[in-house]
């Protein structure tokens, strides 16, 4: 039997707040959604699954995000920051395996100068012409993000967290806003940029309604990446005792951010194959086109702690990639490491 409210999302790539809270708060759709969401995957992408090189380039943050195992009041997380050199050699192990996409990411730390950044991306660019780089370093001025651009970045990633400001308040310090936050995003838009935004999903006094407000959010941005992952706890910050986001709900967000986004490249994130050994797999059939593994140094890689119990070696690693390759397989996929820019209609 066709599922109408699938069957409208799919064809509209809308619907009114009634029926996605309808979508959102119960399983009865999930199967419909989740075979729709691979279709319309198959559609845009085929049977693609994009490869990144994930470098996690320090542990440093002056944010507190109350979320956060990296926030600068926790004295019990390991700190490290990776030098210019380190990052050039892993871009060459990575090079080596065939990635062709550096995902550049880190806590928001000072010590990196734009003229630092500026100097690695030009250097990965001039070396490795034919490989897209990505930055996930935080909030900056418009004029950081124009000479990160200018450098060669290609990509940015900046998750919103939560679109709804009152609930953004209740996840963030008071010298955050949910407004400055948007404000970078739509500056790395008009720059140029291939963008990424993205939410947490079943952090702390989240409701259905700020789901549908980062449904409605995303739609007005148009972002050619959407990551988003269940919220996990960490023992060392403020919300250490709250319950975790659950496999279930990101799977059907995935799948209904697929039939709103065809074109969007969906990351089948790390902290889902955390909660779940098959999450991550799981995603992928959910719609989900992009997997991110590991190319930090294998001895920093726990130090990168933004929540408990986080996997950082292994299967995930991107040095194990046929181990990886193999699972995607398994999902009904294939692994490609090219650049895999977005795909608009």
């Amino acid at each position: 039997m066709t599922d109408k409210s699938v069957e409208k999302l799919r064809k509209t790539r809308d619907l009114n707040d009634d029926e996605l809270r309808e979508l959102i708060e119960t399983s009865a759709h999930d199967e419909a959604l989740r075979t729709a969401a691979d279709e319309v995957r198959r559609e845009n992408y085929g049977d693609m699954v994009y490869l990144r090189g994930l470098i996690e380039i320090s542990s440093y943050c002056k944010r507190n995000c109350l979320y956060c195992g990296l926030r600068a009041e926790n004295r019990n997380a390991e700190r490290y920051r990776l030098s210019k050199e380190e990052i050039l050699s892993c871009c060459e192990e990575g090079y080596g395996l065939g990635y062709r996409t550096f995902v550049l990411q880190g806590g928001e730390d000072p010590y990196y100068t734009d003229e630092m950044i500026c100097d690695i991306v030009r250097s990965i660019k001039e070396k490795y012409p034919d490989c897209a780089v990505t930055l996930s370093i935080g909030e900056k001025s418009r004029e950081s993000y124009e000479k990160y651009y200018e450098a060669g970045a290609d990509r940015y990633l900046l998750r919103h967290e939560t679109a709804d400001p009152a609930h953004y308040g209740k996840l963030h310090p008071a010298n955050m806003s949910s407004e400055n936050r948007k404000r970078c995003l739509f500056d790395l838009k008009e720059i140029g940029y291939q963008v990424g935004a993205g939410f947490m999903v079943g952090s702390p006094y989240q409701t259905t309604e700020n789901l549908i407000a980062d449904l409605r959010f995303l739609q007005e941005l148009q972002p050619d990446m959407i990551g988003i992952g269940p919220y996990i706890s960490h023992q060392d910050t403020p919300f250490r005792n709250e319950k975790n986001g659950t496999a279930e709900l990101t799977l059907r967000m995935l799948s209904i951010l697929r039939l709103m986004f065809p074109y969007a490249l969906l990351p089948s994130t790390t902290a889902l194959g955390t909660i779940r050994p098959d999450g991550r797999e799981l995603g992928l059939k959910a719609g989900g086109n992009v997997v991110m593994p590991n190319l930090s140094p294998v001895q920093v890689r726990k130090k990168y702690a933004i929540y408990d119990n986080k996997i950082c070696t292994g299967e995930e690693s991107a040095q194990c990639r046929g181990c990886l390759e193999r699972r995607i397989e398994s999902a009904g996929y294939r692994a490609v490491t090219d650049r895999g820019d977005v795909k608009r209609s």
